[in-house]
């Protein structure tokens, strides 16, 4: 329990800290995160938050309590972790969630344990916070790992695209031109974001995998047999209604 007026625990990041600068209270590689009380309770059930769809962000915000960090400065990985850690906290390690089989069509009830997620740990570290990689075509790039405040930018990017009417989903091409830092030497940001939407595919697909490979995160992967037809299937789990709202039906 660490020193507050209310009761806390202390989370194990799954970057371990090392991904963030120098004097960073996440340099530890571990928050304080408090017990949800009634407070975060009004926030779980405010109409106004959830229709702004700002709800999870001001969860987060009123949960962590570690001096000096906002959910904004937290990989993408390390805030699911905290987000799980909520939720073990908050409801217990039990998420009963519905599947549906893909070979018989079948629905069935399933109870994921969320203490047994794994940590998926960076298969090596970054210099100066970029990676580097060789694509397929031979192009130098590095990339960067995104954090909350980054995700944001990427959805409010995405959201104005949808106003102008193309009728194109750009949320992938917008990540690539987050995620990109340089191209053959190339940092100019206007140029890095021409490239991002020129590339080709087998070159995207090397990048979202060596993204994959490097980031710290929680595996929500799992496997389930169908108790109809006994086929083994992958599934990942699902942050749904009822993740946060178990209670409202919201």
């Amino acid at each position: 329990m660490a020193e507050y007026n209310f009761p806390t625990e202390t989370i194990d990041l799954p970057s371990g800290g090392k991904f963030y600068p120098e004097g960073s209270p996440l340099r530890s590689g571990k928050i304080d995160v408090k017990y949800m009380t009634a407070k975060e309770e009004d926030i779980l059930t405010s109409t106004n938050l959830i229709q702004k769809g700002t709800v999870i962000d001001k969860l987060m915000e009123s949960l962590i309590v570690t001096p000096n960090v906002k959910p904004d400065d937290l990989l993408i990985g390390d805030l699911n972790a905290v987000m799980v850690a909520a939720r073990i906290l908050a409801y217990g390690k039990d998420y009963p969630i519905e599947l549906g089989c893909g070979t018989c069509g079948v629905k069935f009830p399933h109870n994921i344990d969320l203490t047994t997620l794994d940590t998926i740990e960076p298969t090596k570290l970054p210099t100066n916070n970029e990676y580097e990689l060789t694509l397929p075509t031979g192009t130098q790039v590095t990339f960067r790992l995104l954090t909350r405040a980054d995700e944001k930018e990427i959805m409010n990017e995405v959201a104005a695209t949808k106003k102008i009417g193309t009728g194109v989903d750009n949320e992938a091409t917008t990540r690539l031109k987050y995620i990109l830092t340089s191209f053959g030497g190339n940092r100019d940001r206007k140029t890095v974001r021409e490239f991002a939407e020129a590339m080709i595919i087998r070159d995207v697909r090397a990048l979202r995998e060596e993204y994959k490979k490097v980031s710290p995160d929680v595996n929500f992967d799992f496997t389930v047999v169908c108790p109809s037809c006994d086929t083994t299937m992958k599934a990942r789990v699902p942050f749904g209604a009822n993740f946060f709202w178990p209670d409202f039906g919201a």
